[in-house]
């Protein structure tokens, strides 16, 4: 059956557009998504994925056409035909990339708009004559920033239904070599684990202690370098119950890989019953935390405590093998 040409190509564009349509909201390659802000970044995957896939398939399928369509017949030692160019052939695949790349591009704005990009009070760069300091990772040295009390915008901070409105819940967020430590300001709980509680907008404020971190939350979609010297804000609204990493994402240190903990979404009934029990405990601590008045192992002294505050014990073990290892040089020096 010989179909014209112009049906074949009506039929294969069909079929393309299907297929890539398909595999664009069906890839699976993204983990399961947390939070409200995580179905708006699914969103533009998907699109671009769905778009590459066409692509790809429009091109591979035109070579492997043209393989067998043009290919040399035997005993055929003749010149192709001098083909110098052709000028509607190069407009349309000029035009067509552009038009791709802008609407992308006015898609992922609006994206980083709804996630709270463009609020000005991301972050928080110090008042006029003020100076900045930020510790390089290598070497510990200082660079010096002024700033001019400008406001620069890091981060995500509220989206444009929440800016000018006071964060529903804000959590002070401190990396650290090799940890991550959270502070509840108003109720004055610190502890190793991210808890929050479902269906709320979470403001999490965040800074280093020594050198550079990226707090990575993979459900989530959101990740923030987290630098000296500097205080960050980045927001999220959780909306699938359940407990996920929380990684960081910049290399830190000969410990990087260990510094990981868990963020748990809780009902907000959950969450008020893990708020007053950490409130029962801060209340029945002493002034001084722990004293270690025998000569104990200091990983046998220090594991009891790093239960109860959510540390991992896998990086108190690596802190105590990497002080050993600097004491053990220092010595030598």
């Amino acid at each position: 059956m010989n179909i014209p040409s112009q049906i074949a190509t009506l039929i294969i564009g069909v079929l393309l557009t299907l297929i890539s349509l398909w595999y664009g909201q069906n890839n699976g390659l993204l983990p399961v998504a947390a939070s409200e802000e995580a179905y708006l970044v699914d969103g533009i995957f998907n699109f671009m994925l769905t778009i590459s896939t066409g692509l790809f398939l429009l091109i591979q399928g035109v070579l492997i056409y043209c393989v067998f369509k043009f290919r040399r017949q035997t005993g055929d030692s003749t010149d192709g035909p001098p083909i110098d160019g052709n000028v509607p052939l190069e407009i349309v695949w000029t035009a067509i990339p552009a038009i791709i790349v802008f609407i992308l591009s006015i898609y992922s704005f609006e994206v980083y708009n709804s996630m709270g990009g463009l609020d000005p009070m991301a972050s928080f760069d110090p008042g006029p004559g003020q100076m900045a300091q930020q510790r390089s990772n290598e070497g510990g040295n200082f660079l010096a920033l002024d700033t001019g009390g400008t406001q620069v915008a890091l981060g995500l901070g509220a989206s444009p239904e929440y800016q000018g409105k006071e964060a529903p819940l804000s959590v002070d967020v401190t990396g650290l070599q090799y940890a991550w430590l959270f502070n509840y300001a108003d109720s004055g709980i610190t502890t190793g684990e991210l808890h929050v509680p479902l269906g709320r907008q979470i403001q999490l404020k965040l800074k280093a202690q020594d050198v550079i971190h990226s707090l990575w939350l993979p459900e989530f979609r959101i990740k923030q370098d987290v630098v000296p010297g500097r205080e960050t804000e980045l927001s999220f609204t959780p909306s699938r119950l359940g407990d996920y990493p929380v990684i960081c994402a910049e290399l830190c240190g000969p410990y990087h890989g260990a510094m990981n903990t868990r963020i748990y979404v809780q009902t907000p009934e959950e969450y008020e019953d893990w708020i007053q029990g950490q409130v029962a405990l801060e209340d029945s601590k002493l002034e001084t935390v722990a004293v270690n008045s025998s000569e104990e192992n200091i990983a046998a002294f220090s594991m009891p405590l790093v239960e109860q505050m959510g540390v991992d014990k896998m990086t108190i073990e690596q802190l105590q093998t990497h002080s050993h290892h600097s004491a053990h040089i220092h010595g030598m020096s």
